[in-house]
């Protein structure tokens, strides 16, 4: 202007700074309008929102209910679980034995065949031969208690244990024998005579649904590694085949090797009863071998409750036979247990304790037999699959 004030310059006062602004606003029409056409995210997360607490609560009342009835299915199916997982276990331990026969180009379909009828007969011998003699061995106990309660109390070392313990003792095992003795306590403690019954026609129709699963088990066995495997990814499959397989390979060596260990122990038990002159050697032997079965805690659970029955015998037996039973669960721990397990995977002995607590917390003799495997799969999983990857994280 004249009087030497600027002039204000218009925004677009060249023809390129209007062209230019024309474009970009054009370009964000243009923008907005291709934006438009796609539906806004929402704000807020469907569970977030009150304006409907109504079907809110609805549909958590049914996700409640569903997962209600999805516990109590699983509940009632415990038992069928329980028989599938014996079965499954048992075809891993009869494994190692086909493959063994599968070397000596014996057919997978006639190894079955020769395995179970060897069991079949095998089992049915020894039921033969054993029953008869244990059935008379329980029955003498059961006549046989009072009479051995009373040469107990009779005996030097219930003296000075009542010493130590007071007069209160024998009370105590008075009314341990009036008790025990008693018909009815016995029929009461099983439940009733129909109930035991009952509970043998359930143990048998079990066994049969087992050695049938395990018949099932062992033949297709392959394939189910097979379509196992079919769950990972294409690039992951081998790795996850060859983890399988060592796996499976793994708890059937475990599983033989621990039937072949409550073996020696049920022979051990079975000759030192018999050499001491301890009542009732074979049902001793078979109860090492039911007991003794379960990993790391049985042989000591057994040594503990034979030497206790033993004392009621003769102290001075009792005393030897817990120093020869416990000699041999040293020789069991560090010489035959090495060489019978060299092929099953190597756990540390405090996670197979806690294992064998929790299994049988929660399954039983079930979950006490197949804790050590379940524990020695995860850790081959974690040593495998967790530990590299985390390694590679750099």
């Amino acid at each position: 202007m004249s009087d030497g004030t600027p002039e204000s310059t218009p925004l677009a006062a060249t023809a390129a700074a209007g062209t230019g602004s024309a474009t970009a606003s054009a370009g964000a029409d243009a923008g907005s309008h291709a934006l438009s056409t796609y539906p806004e995210a929402p704000t807020a997360r469907f569970w977030a929102r009150l304006d409907g607490p109504f079907g809110v609560g609805f549909l958590l009342t049914l996700g409640g209910l569903a997962a209600v009835v999805l516990g109590l299915a699983i509940s009632n199916l415990v038992t069928i679980i329980i028989y599938i997982a014996f079965a499954l276990f048992a075809a891993l331990g009869i494994d190692p034995i086909l493959k063994r026969l599968e070397r000596h180009n014996v057919a997978r379909g006639w190894g079955v065949t020769i395995v179970f009828l060897t069991f079949t007969v095998a089992f049915v011998g020894i039921l033969w031969l054993i029953i008869p003699t244990l059935v008379q061995q329980i029955t003498q106990f059961v006549t046989d208690f009072p009479t051995t309660l009373a040469n107990f109390q009779n005996s030097d070392f219930f003296h000075w244990l009542e010493g130590i313990f007071g007069t209160g003792l024998s009370g105590l095992l008075t009314e341990a024998e009036t008790f025990l003795t008693n018909p009815s306590n016995i029929a009461k403690i099983g439940g009733g005579a129909l109930q035991v019954g009952v509970s043998i026609a359930t143990g048998i129709s079990g066994l049969l649904i087992v050695v049938v699963l395990t018949l099932y088990f062992v033949v297709s066995l392959e394939p189910m590694k097979e379509a196992l495997a079919r769950f990972a990814p294409a690039r992951n499959r081998p790795k996850v085949t060859a983890m399988t397989n060592e796996i499976t390979d793994s708890v059937g060596d475990y599983l033989m090797g621990m039937v072949v260990l409550a073996f020696f122990n049920s022979l051990v038990a079975f000759t030192l009863h018999l050499v001491l002159g301890l009542p009732f050697p074979l049902l001793m032997g078979v109860l090492a071998f039911c007991i003794t079965i379960i990993p790391l805690v049985g042989p000591v659970l057994y040594w503990i409750t034979a030497s206790v029955l033993a004392v009621f015998t003769s102290p001075i037996a009792a005393l030897i036979f817990a120093i020869c039973y416990l000699v041999y669960i040293q020789i069991e721990a560090y010489v035959i247990t090495p060489k019978v397990m060299s092929k099953a995977i190597e756990i540390p002995g405090a996670l197979v304790v806690i294992g064998a607590l929790i299994g049988g917390t929660l399954l039983g003799l079930l979950g006490a037999l197949v804790a050590v495997p379940v524990t020695a799969s995860i850790l081959l999983i974690i040593k495998q699959v967790l530990i590299p990857r985390q390694d590679a994280k750099v």
